[in-house]
């Protein structure tokens, strides 16, 4: 099993910048997805933004040149930089882990507990 951990939600203004992190622990794999999606109330979750344990990103249209997401593999933690913020950007994110293997029958997804980022108008 593997235990992905948030930490840097908060409340910001809009205009402003957030920082958030997951540590993933347990059962890592060198292989892997890691991502970040977020749910706004009554919305569907979405994708903001992945990463592999290659370096290999994708973004969401919506934050595409506002986020960034970054990995540090020796630690096993992701990071989701956030500029510009908006109040749109109000939800709570989650992190997101699968290993990756050649048989889909050995790949397993995992997710956070969520962080709560507020972001004023």
């Amino acid at each position: 099993q593997v235990q992905l951990v948030e930490s840097g939600g908060g409340l910001v203004k809009a205009g402003g910048s957030l920082r958030l992190s997951c540590v993933a622990s347990g059962r890592v794999f060198r292989d892997y997805v890691m991502a970040w999606h977020r749910q706004a109330p009554g919305k569907q979750r979405e994708l903001v933004a992945s990463i592999t344990d290659f370096g290999s990103t994708n973004y969401g249209d919506s934050v595409k040149g506002r986020f960034t997401i970054s990995r540090d593999n020796a630690k096993n933690t992701v990071y989701l930089q956030g500029n510009s913020l908006e109040p749109e950007d109000t939800a709570v994110y989650y992190c997101y882990y699968r290993n990756r293997a050649l048989s889909s029958k050995y790949e397993f997804e995992y997710w956070g507990q969520g962080t709560q980022v507020t972001v004023s108008s």
